[in-house]
């Protein structure tokens, strides 16, 4: 046989779209191109395999080798068709049989020993061979990650000649249990140590509950930074889907993905020095950017106003369809980026407390063109803005048991959280404007208010429709049906920064 088809996947995006590996071996001057659009690193691979074929002990054939990488329009990156291109070779010329190729998917960059190393996508390459119906064999280290996708038989290889001898049935190669050690620091970053802030807290606990997007405005040093971070310990647990979708993102990003962080809701808090391409992705070869790997998680914007303007713009789409699309010349990527939004900024250049308890040099003006370095449109997409002022020393020594701790915060949400997904399937920050109608009706009298609001802070109509997916929220707190006026007076306060600005 001098044809010999091997299928493998590409990665685009976060999906990994299926490749077929077809080695030709036909007589001629010794000679092995690669086509089927392959970038430099795939063209490279032709050297490597070589030297893993020689250096496991079998012939590389002096003949003439074409290798097409289908589809052709498809892009092919990487180190990651070594393995399928090295078993191509020895099927091709005879020097392996096996008649249950079309059973399996391969993957794996090849050293120069003939060792596998490993690949980025590990996740995505799994989630496709199960819906293929395919077995996997991947490098320990992909292999162990792949096993977090049910339904799917996954094999672990360490050696060109162990998946050789597989594929002839002479030995099995074993099949990984992933060993999840849930990592330690969901656990030490609790509620309980954010002394006082109890408006900031109930706020926090609101945010959580309704998935809101949530701006804090005080002085340096008032628990900002703490309260944000706690955020993911009191979402509700994940999903295995949603685990899934998560983990599948980092593992095609160029860090990897860290098996002990399964389970765990991302924390992202990029610099403000980072671009709008560090935080929506890019590259030649698109890669996810800040926004998609916190999804499912929090993103959390430090120093909001130090953030060039037209960098914080590019969030602005995303807060409102949950996916990103990356275009560029040669391909098109897509990628999720359903996140929780989360912001900290000081209340004036300076950054002291202006409420009379502290001298500021700060003219109205200056403090007005501070806030103003967040665009309206983007400040609209945040359901909540909270003052997080500072606190008196008797607070800081005030004994902790009034606190709840993130364990209760996170049952009590959880329960809110259900009351959404029975209702109508979605939290309530991800209500449409039909859903708002049908959900969140008010009272002749409540309306009324709502109207006085929205003239005297001169909201937009997207503020008005985030004020009662808001009431929506605080009233599941409270396991009512229908929101009162309590409800939507909470609501409406929480619009501090349109209120300082109109004062």
């Amino acid at each position: 046989m001098s044809l010999a088809k091997i299928y493998t996947r590409a990665l685009v995006g976060i999906n990994a779209l299926p490749v077929s590996v077809e080695v030709h071996i036909s007589n001629g001057l010794p000679a092995l191109s690669i086509v089927g659009l392959p970038e430099a690193a795939v063209r490279e691979s032709k050297d490597r395999v070589r030297a893993a074929i020689i250096n496991s002990h079998f012939e590389f054939p002096s003949r003439r080798i074409t290798i097409n990488l289908a589809p052709a329009d498809l892009p092919k990156d990487g180190g990651r068709y070594d393995l399928p291109i090295a078993l191509g070779i020895l099927i091709a010329s005879g020097q392996i049989n096996c008649q249950t190729l079309n059973q399996y998917e391969l993957h794996g960059e090849l050293a120069l020993n003939g060792e596998l190393r490993s690949i980025t996508g590990a996740l995505p390459v799994a989630l496709g061979a199960r819906g293929a119906k395919r077995k996997i064999i991947l490098p320990v280290n992909d292999a162990q990650q792949a096993a977090l996708v049910n339904n799917v038989e996954v094999f672990q290889a360490r050696h060109l000649l162990e998946v050789c001898q597989h594929l002839q049935q002479l030995i099995k190669l074993p099949t990984p249990s992933p060993d999840i050690k849930i990592s330690s620091q969901c656990h030490t970053l609790d509620i309980s140590d954010v002394q006082g802030q109890y408006r900031a807290k109930r706020a926090l606990e609101i945010a959580a509950a309704g998935r809101h997007n949530m701006l804090m405005i005080g002085p340096p040093g008032t628990g900002k930074t703490m309260l944000a971070s706690r955020l993911p310990g009191l979402l509700p647990p994940m999903t295995e889907q949603q685990a899934l979708e998560s983990a599948a993102i980092n593992s095609i990003s160029n860090n990897g993905f860290n098996i002990e962080n399964w389970m765990i809701r991302p924390f992202r808090s990029p610099h403000h020095t980072a671009s709008g391409v560090a935080l929506v992705g890019g590259g030649s070869n698109p890669r996810p950017g800040e926004i998609s790997l916190a999804h499912h998680g929090v993103l959390f914007l430090d120093e909001l106003t130090e953030f060039n303007r037209h960098v914080l713009d590019v969030l602005r789409e995303p807060l409102e369809t949950g996916c990103i699309t990356i275009s560029r010349a040669a391909r098109q990527a897509e990628f999720p980026a359903r996140f929780q939004f989360i912001a900290a900024m000081n209340p004036c250049p300076q950054g002291y407390n202006c409420d009379g308890k502290e001298l500021c040099q700060c003219t109205l003006e200056q403090q007005r063109k501070h806030r103003s370095r967040i665009s309206a449109p983007l400040l609209d997409r945040i359901d909540i803005h909270i003052e997080v002022p500072r606190i008196s020393r008797k607070e800081l020594n005030t004994n902790k048991s009034r606190t709840e701790t993130s364990h209760t915060l996170q049952q009590r949400i959880s329960k809110t959280f259900e009351i959404q997904i029975q209702r109508c399937g979605k939290a309530n920050a991800d209500l449409s404007s039909r859903e708002i109608q049908q959900y969140c009706k008010l009272s002749g009298a409540d309306e009324q208010l709502l109207d006085s609001a929205l003239d005297h802070l001169k909201l937009s109509t997207r503020a008005y429709h985030r004020i009662l997916k808001l009431a929506r929220t605080i009233a599941d707190l409270e396991n009512q049906t229908n929101i009162s006026s309590n409800h939507l007076t909470e609501a409406i306060s929480y619009r501090s920064l349109e209120r300082l600005t109109s004062s």
